[in-house]
């Protein structure tokens, strides 16, 4: 549906969360409107800025979920080359004609490491088109000086990561005259909040700390499983490339996306109660010693023979934290042992995972298949027992991908070369048993 075009389209007085809006205003210094998800707040940034048909430069490794919600704006996802260390923008490897192309630009700071934004910025300005920043995984990272989010038109956050809160999200606006408009646009979208879903989310950290252990996780997980709640085998979602093709003949259509955009988050576009809020505003409260632990954790895991060395100084609060192993799939298994599950794997990149029929391939592919098959993206919070399970276990750094940052030779490091990829091209499964698909951005 174009906005507008559908939800209960009223007033809700009651349950706007001006304290969480007014919070995050302070961090970033920018208007800022409260969303139900993160993807939702991406669709509506993106349905306001760009025109039907547009062309969306973005990164292939990025979860699926992402790449539905622009399809669903109506849009051409573009996959740009990557930074094989860090899998952030490689602005120079862009051809002239890819950004004169472009209606936006569309980053992600995976993990929260930070795309080039100050660079984007420039580039985008100098083309007059908007630039939208992903800081699903960034809430505390820094760029060029400046917060993650306070570069963009427009940046989507995600209160389900490092706050925890497993709902919510913020759209944060560089013209604060848009403030107005686009609470209007997303009440229009917004589906009416119900009385069996508020509960089930407060219920839910109870039923998790009851399952915590690897018996009673497995159990969880055919149950649910059972009852449909679980979408995902593999890394990637099903691509369904026939039922896409109708999907994306009616965009911008957010309902005939439904079915992709909802997996991982079903109530992505429910509107919040009060027992959401309530728990968001908490864990929003205790964010800075979240982000604090989280720097500390960060510190460690780069400091181990896994990690790549990084540009610049200072450390960034990361989401998780990508190591790169030769034998992930080991490495996986040897986490989940100790209960310590893998999530947030984005394999293979979007270009191989939904071929030329529903988006633009990347240029210079080969660094972004080598950061999806090789990173290993763990908990900075449980870094003294990754490093000790890693260490027992044996686990391999993997070689640095000198052929892939000269882009001429194969991809490096046992980087697996692209299957047949097309919409009708085999996913490669990953390895459900020991870390699940992992929970997507929000």
């Amino acid at each position: 549906m174009a906005m507008g075009e559908a939800g209960p389209g009223r007033a809700r007085h009651g349950s706007r969360p001006e304290r969480l809006e007014e919070t995050m205003r302070g961090r970033l210094g920018r208007e800022c409107v409260y969303v139900p998800s993160c993807r939702f707040g991406l669709f509506v940034a993106l349905r306001h800025w760009c025109p039907p048909g547009g062309r969306v430069l973005m990164s292939p490794v990025n979860d699926d979920v992402v790449f539905f919600v622009v399809l669903a704006a109506g849009l051409r996802p573009v996959q740009a080359p990557l930074n094989p260390l860090d899998a952030s923008i490689d602005i120079d490897a862009v051809p002239d004609d890819v950004w004169g192309s472009l209606s936006a630009v569309l980053t992600t700071n995976l993990y929260g490491n930070p795309d080039p934004v100050p660079e984007l910025r420039a580039r985008c300005d100098a083309l007059g088109i908007p630039l939208f920043e992903d800081a699903a995984h960034a809430i505390g990272s820094e760029a060029g000086g400046r917060p993650v989010g306070a570069w963009g038109d427009a940046a989507v956050f995600s209160l389900s990561k490092h706050a925890g809160a497993q709902a919510g999200g913020i759209l944060s606006l560089a013209d604060p005259d848009l403030g107005a408009g686009l609470r209007e646009a997303r009440d229009r979208l917004l589906t009416p909040r119900r009385v069996v879903s508020e509960l089930a989310y407060g219920v839910r950290p109870y039923a998790e700390a009851a399952v915590r252990g690897p018996g009673m996780r497995r159990a969880a997980r055919a149950g649910m499983r059972l009852l449909g709640l679980t979408e995902r085998d593999g890394i990637r979602m099903p691509l369904r490339p026939d039922a896409l093709a109708r999907a994306v003949g009616s965009a911008p259509d957010l309902a005939a996306h439904d079915p992709w955009v909802r997996v991982d988050m079903h109530d992505y576009r429910l509107e919040s109660g009060p027992l959401r809020l309530r728990r968001v505003r908490r864990r929003l409260g205790r964010l800075d010693e979240v982000l604090e632990a989280s720097r500390e954790g960060t510190e460690l895991l780069l400091a181990t023979r896994w990690a790549r060395p990084r540009e610049g100084s200072g450390v960034q609060p990361l989401f998780r934290v990508p190591l790169f192993v030769t034998d992930r799939d080991a490495a996986i298994a040897a986490l989940a042992r100790r209960g310590i599950v893998v999530g947030y794997l984005y394999d293979p990149p979007l270009d191989d995972y939904a071929g030329e029929a529903f988006t633009d391939l990347s240029p210079a592919p080969e660094g972004a298949r080598w950061f999806a098959r090789h990173a290993l993206p763990v908990d900075p919070l449980r870094a003294r027992e990754i490093v000790g399970v890693l260490e027992r276990s044996g686990a391999r750094p993997a070689d640095p991908p000198g052929a892939l940052t000269r882009r001429d030779g194969p991809p490096a490091g046992g980087a697996r070369e692209p299957g047949p990829g097309g919409a009708d091209g085999p996913v490669r499964p990953g390895p459900a048993t020991a870390s699940g698909p992992g929970p997507s951005r929000g």
